[in-house]
Formats: C-alpha cells, sequence, structure tokens
C-alpha cells in the first residue's frame, strides 16, 4: 500500500451517506474511493472486483447485513480488505458480531469528518486498534454474561508473546508497546505476528476479542 492511495469501497442503503462519505474521503490526499454498494450482496461483489483496502460497511442492510456481508468478503478473498462497519450506536449488538466476523473496527455515523478520514487511514496502516476503549469494553462485556475456559492457545505462547498480547488488548501501538518492553518495533511486529498466528486471529481486534472472551487479558 505503501507509495499509492488506500483504495475504498463504501456500502451503505442510502445513496446521500454513500455521497457525503465520497466526497469526504476523496478530498484527502492519498485517499480514493473505488465502489458504491447499495446492499450487502453488492458489497461483497462490489469488493471482490474492486479488490479494495478499506471498506466502510453498514452493519444494517436489506438482502445480507453487514455481518454477513463481511464474513463473505474475508472468507471469499486471497487478500481481503480491512473492514470497518458502520453504526448508530456503539453498543449495538449487531457491531460486536460484525467484530466476531472478521471486522478490523467501527465507526459511528455521527463521527466528525476528520475521525472519518483518521479513522481510514489509521485501519489501512493495522498496526493499532481503531477506538480501543469501546471495543475492550464490548469484549469484556461479552466475557462477562459468557463464561469461559481456559484458551488452548495460551500454553502456545510464550512468556514475551503473552505480555505484548496483553499490551495489545489495553490498546497500545506496536510503538508504545516497544517502548513499554524496552525493544524496537521490530521486535514487537514479529511477536504480533506470531500471537495472531497461535491465536488463529486475523489481526488485532481479532485479537483483543479473544484474550477477553477467553479470560486471559487481565489475567497475571
Amino acid at each position: 500500500m505503501e507509495g499509492r492511495a488506500v483504495r475504498i469501497v463504501l456500502a451503505d442503503d442510502e445513496r446521500m451517506v454513500r455521497t457525503a462519505l465520497r466526497v469526504i474521503l476523496d478530498a484527502e490526499p492519498g485517499l480514493e474511493v473505488v465502489g458504491e454498494a447499495a446492499t450487502g450482496a453488492e458489497a461483497v461483489s462490489v469488493a471482490r472486483a474492486a479488490r479494495p483496502d478499506v471498506v466502510l460497511m453498514d452493519v444494517r442492510m436489506p438482502e445480507v447485513d453487514g455481518i454477513r456481508a463481511t464474513e463473505r468478503i474475508l472468507a471469499g478473498m486471497a487478500e481481503p480488505p480491512r473492514i470497518v462497519v458502520v453504526t448508530t450506536f456503539e453498543n449495538d449488538s449487531y457491531v460486536y458480531d460484525a467484530l466476531r466476523a472478521g471486522a478490523a473496527g467501527f465507526l459511528l455515523k455521527r463521527a466528525a469528518a476528520e475521525e472519518l478520514v483518521s479513522a481510514v487511514r489509521l485501519v489501512a496502516r493495522s498496526d493499532s486498534l481503531l477506538y480501543p476503549a469501546a471495543v475492550r469494553g464490548l469484549a469484556a462485556e461479552h466475557a462477562r454474561r459468557v463464561p469461559s475456559a481456559a484458551p488452548p492457545w495460551a500454553a502456545r505462547l510464550t512468556e514475551r508473546e503473552a505480555e505484548v498480547l496483553r499490551l495489545v488488548a489495553t490498546g497500545l501501538t506496536n510503538a508504545e508497546i516497544a517502548a513499554r518492553m524496552g525493544v524496537g518495533p521490530a521486535t514487537v511486529k514479529t511477536h504480533v505476528a506470531a500471537v495472531l498466528a497461535k491465536l488463529g486471529a486475523r489481526d488485532r481486534t481479532q485479537a483483543v476479542i479473544l484474550a477477553y472472551e477467553s479470560g486471559f487479558a487481565g489475567t497475571g
């Protein structure tokens, strides 16, 4: 992605919403809207054809909702885009279901233009969480409702990897984790990659959800 514009697909059943998003994003250097979709089914087709880096996905759409569309895009592409679900309420159960389905984060429909642009750039980099406090809150709430057994992957983590996962779960970036641990960012990047592989997680968001749901996050 380095050296070229971040390619974006907009999926929302309201034309005015898509138009507003396009105006904001296309006005920003390094960002380019390459497709639009009015339904979840169309979002899947457009994503496969346009091969974007990021999809802004309305969580509630006709025919196929944003959750199912997210699952289909991630399962059907060798190099799938990062998907950000767009919602009215951050505590909507649809949001958590979308994150569990593989979405990299969520964005509120009332977000300001600068928040929208910042969110797209952040998820495209994929080295930090979008709205980490909100993601942690959703994951912790789910963990309180559903008792969980000890995660089978915990025993496979080295001591360093376990430390990195706990720091990722607090929302720290690679650079912040490196400073906390006294190592280089490249070392942290290697540890994060190993953690994701051992957890079978697609990205940091999925790792945080697994860490909280299993009760691993916050343990000694």
